[in-house]
């Protein structure tokens, strides 16, 4: 009978036995890994570590956009104790509002959120304060915050950043991947009450690459500054700068107005739309800058040359359901290199009825109208180019004087550029390094020849020396560039309003540009607001800034002008081309473009107006051109001629007076000043 027992008792425990190790072996070898899985999500949290955002730096080093540790607070409102009491004291902690803290947790409690950020970017003492309660349902939470040192400097370039440190705008979005680095991870193993431990990094974070901007800092003060000043005088509503290295396409400044700081949230919808970069996100009818495109191609289609005649119809044009007109007194026949000068509208149409439709649709395209420069930001336009089978009637018209197409500075900038840099269409760059590589450049196109590009650069020089654009002129250095001043359409009435968009465009040196500067004002009203008066300042003090900054030598004596020179250009300024020498002197008023025009059903139609009279052409014995020509072969021909000169400078030839291609009477002496 015991001995059955035993029996029964040894089996129940052996039962027993291979029971318990059944379990063992389940647990520990058939469930291992999901009781492990269970156990780690117990005792262990996975914390993601963040990458360090990279800098982004200007051209010289100088810092733009940083990332700089910081601290917040968030809690649990879930496990808050006593909402009023508990938040009465956090409040006084981290000097807030105790009632509009005690809302949020509450509003946060009741939707049954365990999460809710208190206070971002608290101070170090905050921190500290925090810390010392030792409260369980408190949290201070190490990371880091995107801080712009400059504010609002630059701002349209470099975007910004969300609460996450994800790029939202500008470089800051467009190289967000590059930026942002790659996070790591962390495990932290904790007790019951979620205490940590000990901790044990399973990834490495690895920050992100710094960005090398093409952007100097010390001239992208100067083109905001400038262009600030400028719409605040003209009482214009936007504006911007570009300043571009002809050669390569390095951006050096891109500045666009009204600003905004990035450090700071937007608050109203004035403080989105100030986010704008007007420099290559808002294009705009560039009116008379467009006739460097319509000259261009009738250098390389046409016959035509800068001293072939042009009739300017007496300032008064009829074509089909419209009438042009030219802005001051009107013009008989111009020089083509004066058409540009003075900026007439009907010289340009006459000159791009020459081209002709197909041609002037390719030098458009050529010049990099109608498609995006690829530059590396959000945001860009395209611009608007119509295919020639969308043209109106008196499209060529208007496309030859800068209406009916629309650009933008930054590609104006590229535009000039090829005129700049002897015939090839660079692409703008924007971003000099990623982290310490280079980034490679990409090859230019050619897209006119390189003895246009030059003939062009002395017809710009021309406009700044005798044309629309004398407040342009430098100290110490040539300068071409051409004006312009497009009124804005109004769609609702269908009409040309009397506000402008007010450009200038031009390089400096004139013989070997070491940089192009762009500049728009939109918005401006009246007279006042033409390019030559509001842009071409702007010009003057942001290209001398620049030449300065890239140390480049000067081309000019620094000693002022002489008086042959003044008084050449006086009457080069006041006195219509085509009646020098005629005895009827013609004031011209100091402005640049576009008499005010409306639209009809297929264009645009101009304000009838009386018809100024027309005035005829040069007889025989017409000035020679001597721009451009050294002193000795200028004296040569002249000799040669019979005609007397009077020389005064040295160099090349760059004004002369009277100009070429007017009536030249017997023993009139052509005065002729000579610069570097």
């Amino acid at each position: 009978m015991v001995e059955r027992r035993l029996v029964w008792l040894a089996g129940i425990v052996l039962i027993w036995g291979g029971a318990i190790f059944g379990k063992l072996v389940a647990l520990q070898v058939v469930h291992h890994q999901e009781y492990v899985t269970k156990a780690r999500a117990r005792q262990e949290e996975v914390v993601e570590l963040r990458a360090q955002r990279g800098a982004i730096l200007d051209r010289t080093g100088h810092p733009l956009a940083m990332s700089v540790p910081t601290e917040s607070v968030f809690v649990d409102p879930l496990k808050v104790p006593s909402l009023e009491l508990d938040s009465d004291l956090l409040a006084h902690e981290l000097h807030l509002d105790p009632a509009e803290l005690y809302r949020r947790i509450r509003t946060a409690h009741d939707n049954h959120r365990g999460f809710l950020w208190v206070k971002r970017g608290i101070t170090p003492q905050e921190a500290e304060d925090v810390r010392s309660l030792k409260l369980e349902w408190i949290h201070v939470d190490t990371g880091s915050e995107r801080h712009y040192p400059n504010a609002t400097l630059a701002a349209h370039v470099l975007g910004g950043v969300d609460f996450a440190e994800k790029g939202n705008g500008g470089i800051e979005k467009a190289l967000d991947t590059q930026l942002h680095g790659a996070p790591g991870e962390a495990r932290i193993l904790t007790d019951v009450r979620r205490r940590g431990i000990d901790e044990l990094v399973s990834t490495e974070a690895h920050a992100g690459a710094s960005i090398t901007l093409t952007i100097d800092e010390r001239l992208q003060f100067v083109a905001e500054r400038e262009i600030a000043a400028a719409v605040k005088l003209h009482e214009a509503t936007s504006g911007s700068v570009v300043v571009m290295k002809p050669y390569d396409g390095q951006i050096l400044a891109m500045a666009s107005y009204p600003p905004y700081d990035p450090n700071q949230p937007p608050e109203s919808e004035s403080d989105v739309a100030a986010r704008s970069n007007h420099a290559m996100g808002v294009p705009f009818e560039p009116g008379s800058c467009f006739k460097v495109i319509t000259l261009s191609a009738a250098l390389e289609t046409t016959k035509l040359r800068p001293d072939t005649p042009i009739n300017c119809h007496g300032g008064v044009l009829v074509l089909p359901g419209r009438i042009i007109h030219d802005s001051h007194a009107g013009f008989g026949f111009l020089p083509m290199d004066m058409v540009l000068a003075h900026s007439s509208n009907i010289g340009a149409i006459e000159i791009g009825r020459t081209v002709g439709r197909a041609a002037m649709y390719d030098y458009v395209r050529r010049f990099g109208f109608g498609q995006k420069t690829g530059v590396p930001l959000p945001g860009e336009s395209k611009g608007r180019l119509r295919a020639i089978p969308q043209w109106g009637t008196t499209s060529l018209e208007s496309i030859s004087m800068g209406q009916e197409v629309s650009v933008t500075t930054l590609q104006l900038a590229r535009a000039v550029s090829v005129v700049a840099n002897g015939g090839l269409l660079v692409k703008p760059r924007l971003v000099l390094k990623q982290g310490d590589q280079t980034l490679p450049i990409e090859p230019p196109v050619r897209a006119i020849k390189p003895e246009t590009a030059i003939t062009m650069r002395q017809m710009m020089e021309g406009v700044v020396l005798v044309g629309t654009g004398k407040e342009a002129r430098l100290e110490g250095y040539t300068s071409g560039g051409k004006t312009g001043s497009a009124q804005i359409f109004d769609f609702a009435t269908r009409h040309y309003t009397h506000t402008y968009n007010g450009s200038f465009m031009g390089f400096a040196p004139v013989t070997n540009p070491a940089v192009v500067v762009v500049v728009t004002l939109n918005g401006t009203r009246g007279n006042g607001g033409f390019g030559g008066v509001v842009a071409a300042p702007v010009f003057k003090v942001v290209a001398t800034e620049a030449l300065r900054i890239l140390d480049v030598p000067k081309d000019l004596p620094d000693d002022p002008p002489s008086k042959t020179l003044l008084a050449a250009s006086q009457v080069l300024d006041d006195v219509s081309i085509a009646d020098l020498g005629s005895g009827q002197p013609n004031i011209l008023e100091d402005r640049d473009d576009e008499e005010p025009v409306a639209p009809q059903a297929d264009g645009f139609v101009g304000p009838v107006a009386p018809a100024a009279p027309v005035a005829q052409g040069p007889a025989a014995g017409t000035v020679p051109n001597f721009k451009g020509m050294t002193l000795r072969a200028v004296l040569m021909e002249a000799a040669a001629k019979g005609i007397p000169v009077q020389p005064d400078g040295s160099g090349v030839a760059r004004v002369q007076n009277p100009p070429p291609g007017s009536v030249w009477h017997q023993g009139e002496r052509i005065r002729v000043q000579f610069a570097r």
